[in-house]
């Protein structure tokens, strides 16, 4: 296996290099006549995101989610993005608004040139990889909306060939974990159950007590130990699972690979993986990744982690954390032809602030308006 890995360590490097040196931009500026003197303002406004059911997952509970909304103006445009911001990024609305205030955008002459704006806005400082990502779906949306394309077409991509979005279920007791379970059926195809607990069998009864629908699993690095990782595994395939997320700790990445050579369904990374740096390691340790654009700085990113991961015949997913539509409409936008989705974000929430991309017969299908798609629904108020 160590051979299998070192082998294919060195092609991911070639194809690393290969993608790096591509554009990821198309020629759109033509749409709108520049005006010779148009910078780019960044501005900025807390929010909290209040969930619809308290939230528990291996580790810790919550019913809010603080995030940070941006806004980038241009030429009369404005483009928006998000930082969202759960416990286990590092990152609070404190510490993004204070990146933020270091991003100095005047030195560029437009949004055109994502790859040269965020290697600044990455050399600003380490981490800070959501405060990234907010930076980046805004500067994909204004230049979206200066081509007249939503990023799907821009990529020519078809947004209807995408796989459906699960629907997630924490760690709850039975009668809350049926509740939700009611709730989604008739709207998802597919549910996405945290496991990683002490109770992970009766969770996965009390949901088969209301529905037979197809079901993705997600330990949050919960498993320790991984003979009982592989015989809960077999168990949760006879119950219909069709493939397990991050079941053990992130760094643990030999047992990893061990389970997943013997594992019946395919073993996908989450915590283990954060950037494209870290794909070409993941060959021969899981079957896929998960991308999320706040752990890899957003959508730039995100598209090579795709293009690098399926050279190397891995699996992609496509995943979130609680968002606004406004982060999901972004990933919504890349991921045509991938494997699995975890796209339910700003559908766990009570107060979304953004119109964007919707569940359509249980998959998130973008809109046709330009960018990302989004517009807020709710006053927001950006300063600096």
């Amino acid at each position: 296996m160590k051979e299998d890995r070192r082998h294919f360590l060195k092609i991911s490097a070639m194809a690393a290099a290969s993608l790096a040196a591509t554009s990821i931009l198309p020629a759109c500026s033509s749409k709108r006549n520049r005006q010779p003197n148009s910078t780019m303002k960044l501005s900025w406004t807390p929010y909290d995101l209040q969930l619809n059911h308290t939230f528990t997952i291996s580790g810790f509970s919550r019913t809010t989610t603080p995030v940070v909304l941006i806004k980038i103006e241009y030429d009369g445009l404005e483009g928006y993005g998000e930082a969202s911001l759960p416990p286990y990024l590092g990152e609070t609305q404190a510490s993004v608004i204070e990146f933020l205030r270091k991003v100095d955008l005047s030195g560029f002459t437009g949004p055109d040139h994502i790859e040269g704006i965020m290697a600044y806005v990455d050399s600003i400082a380490g981490k800070n990889t959501a405060a990234k990502a907010a930076v980046d779906i805004a500067l994909h949306d204004l230049v979206g909306k200066i081509a007249g394309m939503p990023w799907y077409k821009i990529r020519k991509l078809d947004k209807y060939n995408v796989p459906d979005t699960t629907f997630t279920i924490g760690i709850d007791s039975d009668e809350v974990v049926r509740e939700k379970t009611r709730e989604a059926l008739g709207r998802f195809n597919i549910l996405k159950v945290k496991v990683g607990g002490p109770d992970d069998k009766r969770m996965i009864e009390a949901i088969r007590s209301e529905t037979d629908l197809p079901l993705a699993v997600d330990a949050n690095q919960g498993w320790k130990d991984r003979q009982q990782a592989l015989d809960m595994i077999f168990w949760l395939k006879e119950k219909g699972v069709v493939m397990v997320e991050q079941p053990m700790p992130k760094q643990d990445l030999d047992n990893i690979a061990r389970l997943t050579e013997e594992s019946p369904l395919p073993i996908f990374a989450d915590e283990s993986i954060q950037r494209l740096a870290d794909v070409e390691r993941m060959k021969g340790v899981f079957s896929g990744i998960n991308i999320k654009l706040m752990k890899c700085t957003g959508m730039h990113e995100a598209w090579k982690m795709r293009g690098l991961a399926s050279s190397l015949g891995m699996k992609v997913m496509i995943g979130c954390m609680t968002e606004t539509s406004c982060a999901i409409s972004a990933a919504a936008q890349l991921y045509s032809g991938m494997d699995f989705a975890d796209l339910d974000g700003a559908l766990l929430i009570g107060n979304d602030c953004f119109d964007g991309a919707k569940l359509e017969n249980g998959k998130i299908i973008p809109n046709d308006r330009p960018g990302i798609g989004v517009k807020p629904i709710k006053e927001l108020i950006f300063g600096r």
